[in-house]
């Protein structure tokens, strides 16, 4: 087994319900934050820790996420007639990365849509990142998991500690601390609701997993919802190998949820030198109306 990390799966088939009808024609990874989609802050990401070759799962009317990625020849001549070199070198800066496309063809779920990318893999360890759940450049989660990987061999998840009332909404480890930031996994539990969660940790949006998933994956059965679940056979390889998760303390958005989508275009304009300044005033007089209005009512 290659002991380095290359390759990251990107599983981007889901029919993004909760941002319906937005959704209805138009990938869900492709809504913008600012001024660039979702899913081009999970490619950055995965380029800052050296992975250079990139798995996307799609689906059917998810065709703008490959013309995102690829040269627009068209609109380059006129951003050169222009004038506007640093937008040109800004727009064809990720078109040189290696990215295959693999159709899921049924949304049975997160674990059949990885388990799709299987010859692409091949007998390599490798990343998931699901790109809606949005980490900050300046944070160094992947980073981190991806040197906890060279020190284990073993796969690692991506943990944040939630509050119980939001629990219901994520998958749950059962585990043992074992030092600062790490986990060793006993169990995991898809969505359970507060009364049978085993823990507050919660599973977010990066994995590091290894090459023998894949014949778990081939062998599980519909779980929760009747998909394919990731957490279902990452708990079976427990069966088999150690697992690790690792506590994440930064921030991170959940721009999966209008909410989270939200906030994260907000704290994303806040620090974008463009916008910024005209931005925050305008958000401070919104909010000096609000209360004048709450403290008139």
């Amino acid at each position: 087994m290659t002991q380095g990390i290359k390759k990251a799966i990107f599983p981007a088939a889901g029919l993004g319900t909760r941002f319906l009808p937005a959704t209805k024609a138009s990938p869900k990874e492709m809504l913008p934050i600012v001024d660039k989609p979702m899913i081009q802050y999970g490619v950055e990401e995965a380029l800052a820790c050296h992975l250079n070759e990139i798995v996307i799962i799609t689906g059917k009317h998810k065709r703008s996420i490959e013309d995102h990625f690829d040269h627009s020849f068209e609109l380059e001549a006129k951003l050169k007639k222009s004038g506007k070199k640093k937008l040109i070198e800004e727009i064809n800066r990720l078109n040189k990365i290696n990215i295959a496309y693999i159709r899921q063809g049924y949304a049975l779920g997160l674990g059949h849509a990885i388990s799709r990318a299987r010859p692409f893999i091949k007998d390599e360890p490798f990343a998931v990142i699901l790109s809606d759940d949005i980490i900050p450049p300046e944070e160094s989660l992947l980073k981190d998991m991806v040197r906890l990987y060279k020190e284990l061999k073993c796969p690692i998840l991506a943990l944040e500690k939630v509050p119980m009332s939001e629990i219901h909404r994520y998958g749950v480890i059962d585990g043992v601390k074992e030092e600062d930031g790490v986990y060793r996994v006993n169990n995991l539990v898809e969505k359970p609701d507060a009364e049978h969660a085993p823990s507050d940790l919660a599973i977010l949006g990066r994995y590091i997993l290894t090459p023998d998933i894949f014949d778990v994956l081939d062998k599980s059965k519909p779980g929760r919802g009747g998909e394919i679940q990731l957490t279902d056979a990452i708990g079976a390889l427990l069966k088999s190998r150690r697992v690790y998760g690792y506590l994440f303390k930064g921030k991170r958005y959940d721009a999966g949820d209008k909410f989270g989508y939200l906030k994260a275009t907000i704290d994303f304009a806040l620090k974008n030198s463009e916008v910024s300044e005209p931005f925050s005033q305008y958000l401070f007089e919104v909010t000096k109306k609000l209360r004048q209005s709450a403290a008139s009512s």
